[in-house]
Order: structure tokens, then sequence, then C-alpha cells
């Protein structure tokens, strides 16, 4: 009997191996990407390479996993990595305090990785995300727009080329159509956004003396961004054990 035993039902020891001996690396770890990487960590995943350069602000508190009060002010990478290692103190966790964008895509090694996530929020990184990705044949889910939204049951799993309603999947699919790209596997929502109340820019803070980067804040809630995350792990999970992505 061991910590994985009730996933080893479902997957085998040849699974749970593989699982083991996988490295996936997860771009962004907010309100989605912290959902990935706790079922991923919960499943066994033996390497985990985390990139955030974000601290946890009192508004995370109603969506993030990794945002506690005693979490506030940490950076999330850290948050997240301490998680990690209380589920599975067998994991191996590398984290990176760095705002991926295409002038800090050199600091990572695409081909190092058996998968990629990515759950960050601006187009240009996404987009070299799944640029460096393509370059090197590693498998990337991404995920599209979570913000603004209030069904969780309007989430599907779709190449990038076949989605539709998302705004930014439409911006993505233009982009990646004018790079050439094929195809990308992406989790995005049938959901028409909802105009957030009020409307305002505002700065999300950890506290009065340091803003947080963002400055246009969709609404969100516990719900959405959780289950978008945790179909993309299932994601993962099911393509490195089929050995296809």
């Amino acid at each position: 009997m061991n910590q994985f035993s009730r996933l080893e039902l479902l997957v085998g020891d040849v699974g749970i191996e593989k699982l083991k001996n996988s490295r996936v690396a997860v771009f962004g770890i907010g309100g989605v990407g912290g959902y990935v990487v706790e079922a991923l960590a919960r499943s066994g995943v033996g390497t985990l390479d985390l990139i955030d350069n974000d601290r946890v602000c009192l508004t995370n508190l109603n969506r993030q996993i990794i945002a506690t009060h005693s979490t506030i002010g940490v950076y999330k990478v850290d948050a997240a990595e301490k998680r990690v290692l209380d589920i599975n103190p067998g994991a191996v966790v590398n984290t990176y305090k760095t705002f991926f964008m295409p002038e800090t895509a050199a600091e990572f090694d695409f081909c190092a990785y058996d998968y990629v996530v990515d759950a960050i929020d601006t187009v240009t990184g996404k987009i070299e995300l799944v640029m460096q990705a393509d370059r090197v044949h590693t498998p990337i889910i991404s995920s599209m727009g979570a913000g603004n939204k209030m069904n969780p049951a309007a989430f599907r799993v779709a190449d990038i080329y076949k989605t539709s309603v998302c705004p930014l999947a439409k911006v993505m699919r233009r982009e990646l159509k004018n790079r050439g790209i094929k195809k990308l596997k992406v989790v995005y929502s049938e959901e028409v956004p909802i105009v957030p109340r009020g409307g305002e820019a505002y700065s999300e803070a950890v506290d009065q003396n340091e803003p947080c980067r963002k400055k246009r804040i969709p609404g969100s809630n516990a719900f959405v961004p959780s289950v978008a995350g945790l179909i993309i792990a299932g994601e993962v999970i099911k393509d490195l054990l089929q050995n296809e992505a």
C-alpha cells in the first residue's frame, strides 16, 4: 500500500513508474496553473518545473489553491513547491521566479520536458511557449480564457483551430496561423464572457506598498479556473501514459 495505490488500480505499476519518471513544466501558477500542479503532484509526476514571478495577493484567495492568508506575499512558485513536497516528498520541484516572454525563453530547455502546460495570461508569452515547444516537438497544452466566466461545464478540449466563442482563442488562432503552427491542444470555454460589474481598472496588491503587475483584472471565482486546471492535468496525465499528445 502506498499513496498512489488508488491510482495504480487504474493505470498499473507501469503507469505509475511512467509518471514518476516524467518531467512537466507548468508556466503560470495561478487560478488555472495551481490546480494543474496540485493534480500532477497527487498523480505522482516525478519532476515539476514551476514558472511564475508573481507573489500571492489578497484577492487570489477566492480561487487559487496555493493562496491562503499565511501565503500572502509569498512567491507563488515557493508556495506551490512547499505544497507539492508536502503531498509527495519524493518529487523534484524546480522553481523559476521568471516572467516568461520571448526575452526570457532562453532560460528554459524545452527538450528536457516531457510536457509543457501554458497557464499564463499574456498573448506574447503564450505564443512564445507554443513556438518553443513546437521547435523541439515537446507536447504542450494551452489554457484559453477562464476569466469572466460562471459556467464550469462549458469547457472543451480541442485543437485551437476548432475553437469558438473564446476571444483569447480567436487571437491565438490568428497569431499561430501566421507563424505556421498547424495544431495546438487547448482547453477553452464556449461560455460568452460576462462583462465585469463596475469595469474600472484597478491593481491587486500584496499590501499598499507592493502593487501586483496586473492592471486590468477580470472577474473570477473558485470553480471555473479550478475546473480548467483539472481538465488540463487530466489531459497531461492521459497523454503521458499514452506516450502521445
